[in-house]
């Protein structure tokens, strides 16, 4: 039976305060999509993580519902709260309130639905994280509310087919699907390293690069790769009410999902229809730009929110 874990990922530095807009989301440029008035409102991005700190200061606002999979707290599902720190760090990148204090997350106005499927340890069963994909693919808010995207940075070595075909499904719904590269990378781009669910095709697979956006040694490395964001020395909420600085393309991942939330509100608001899972990705990979590594190591570059893409005709 495959095991996933948490991507081994590195604590930097623990903090109990802070005011910023952290290095890596003014890295993607962000703000230039916040400029024209959009910060993910009304687009909800499932977290599959270790749960959250849903009353952490930066991120209470932000939680629309969420789900145990996981023996933790005595199996209650009603009780997502986050004992290991990763899932809150996720969560803040994603989307941790502009509110004056704290962080400030990629996608600061997005909801957020929690689904625990690691335990305190950071481990879970694969039937845990395909449980909690088919919980996010058909779940429905009090206001009609669906998930536009799932967020996972987690992995296991071995393919599993029921996974597999969980994410398929998703994707099927235009739910757009973001994993961690891994961070099993050997620093040579000539080498391939794959962990799933993020080697899957359907996925957005996302790699590291360090905040001087170099590729960051430990990022894997593979055909399925699709682009980098900032994973080293990453700043954002964690449990406690504090903040850490995490390493890993863990952190990478969630700047990717909370630009997915900007760009899927943008484009519904500018075009008044809703936007496809394929048409999405076209997009989200039109705002990237390369940083000379070859495809195996950055996909297709780094992304940059302000990048001015034409207008579809």
């Amino acid at each position: 039976m495959s095991k996933f874990r948490l991507i081994p990922y590195k604590l930097e530095e623990v903090k109990g305060r802070t005011k910023e807009v952290p290095v890596g989301v003014r890295l993607i440029e962000a703000e230039s999509i916040w400029e024209k008035g959009f910060q993910g409102e009304d687009v909800v991005v499932a977290v599959i993580d270790t749960g959250c700190q849903t009353d952490h200061s930066d991120l209470q606002d932000r939680i629309i519902g969420g789900y145990n999979f996981t023996e933790d707290y005595g199996g209650d599902p009603n009780v997502f709260l986050d004992n290991n720190g990763h899932g809150t760090h996720v969560c803040g990148t994603i989307g941790a309130t502009q509110n004056g204090q704290g962080v400030v997350g990629v996608a600061p106005k997005v909801k957020l639905l929690v689904l625990k499927v690691l335990n305190g340890r950071g481990e879970g069963s694969v039937e845990a994280v395909t449980k909690a994909i088919e919980y996010a693919t058909y779940w429905k808010g009090c206001n009609g509310e669906t998930v536009r995207v799932i967020s996972m940075s987690l992995g296991s070595p071995e393919d599993d087919t029921g996974l597999h075909e969980a994410i398929q499904k998703a994707v099927e719904q235009n739910i757009v699907v973001v994993c961690a590269a891994g961070n099993e990378g050997d620093g040579s781009g000539e080498t391939s390293e794959y962990s799933y669910p993020g080697a899957y095709q359907e996925v957005v697979e996302v790699g590291s690069v360090n905040l001087q956006k170099r590729l960051s040694y430990f990022s894997n490395t593979n055909d399925e790769v699709d682009l980098v964001a900032p994973g080293e020395k990453i700043l954002s909420t964690y449990p406690r009410n504090q903040y850490a600085s995490l390493s890993g393309t863990s952190m990478a991942t969630p700047h990717v999902s909370g630009a997915i939330a900007l760009l899927i509100q943008q484009y519904e608001a500018e075009y008044n229809e809703p936007i496809t899972e394929s048409e999405i990705y076209d997009l989200l990979i039109s705002h990237t730009i390369s940083l000379g590594y070859s495809k195996l190591e950055e996909g297709n570059g780094l992304l940059q929110l302000g990048i001015n893409v034409p207008a579809k005709n």
